[in-house]
């Protein structure tokens, strides 16, 4: 009996909810002219996102809180970004967050099981987010290229 409640609690930890639905949608930022939406596209775990500002102007130092227990090695870990409009792809790119000789946070060495909370500023270059609506698909995957976290974003501007 205990093999089995201990199975039933590993499930129920690693399964989203509703036993093979898709995570919530969750908002990382809502203000009057915008508002940036996300769900965890990662089958086993959600995370927590939020951004301080949320302003058509996007400033160069934008303030975040990230949020996730880890279920891989992050000794390096890269970004990749695809942004897409009515279907069209607009932009990607790939942006290394921890590289073995150059750690560019604190968190860059942690070991699956760890939590990573994560709140302060990251940089990008300030720019005005144009009218409309995008979809914004992040992956941070680690040397091995095993997902970290993964996420579809929509960004809405009017």
């Amino acid at each position: 009996m205990k093999g089995f409640a201990a199975a039933f609690l590993v499930w129920a930890l690693v399964s989203p909810q509703g036993g093979g639905e898709a995570w919530p949608a969750h908002t990382a930022c809502r203000d009057g002219n915008l508002e940036v939406l996300y769900q965890s596209c990662d089958p086993l775990q959600d995370f927590g996102f939020s951004a301080d500002q949320c302003s058509k102007q996007l400033k160069p130092n934008l303030n975040i809180r990230f949020g996730i227990v880890l279920r891989e090695d992050i000794e390096e870990l890269f970004l990749d970004v695809a942004l897409f409009a009515k279907g069209s792809s607009i932009l990607k790119f790939s942006y290394p967050v921890c590289e073995v000789d150059l750690p560019k946070f604190s968190f860059c060495g942690r070991k699956k099981g760890e939590q990573i909370y994560y709140a302060g500023p990251v940089n990008n270059p300030g720019f005005k987010i144009p009218v409309g609506e995008y979809q914004v698909l992040l992956e941070l995957y680690n040397g091995d290229h095993s997902t970290v976290a993964c996420a579809n974003a929509t960004v809405t501007c009017s």
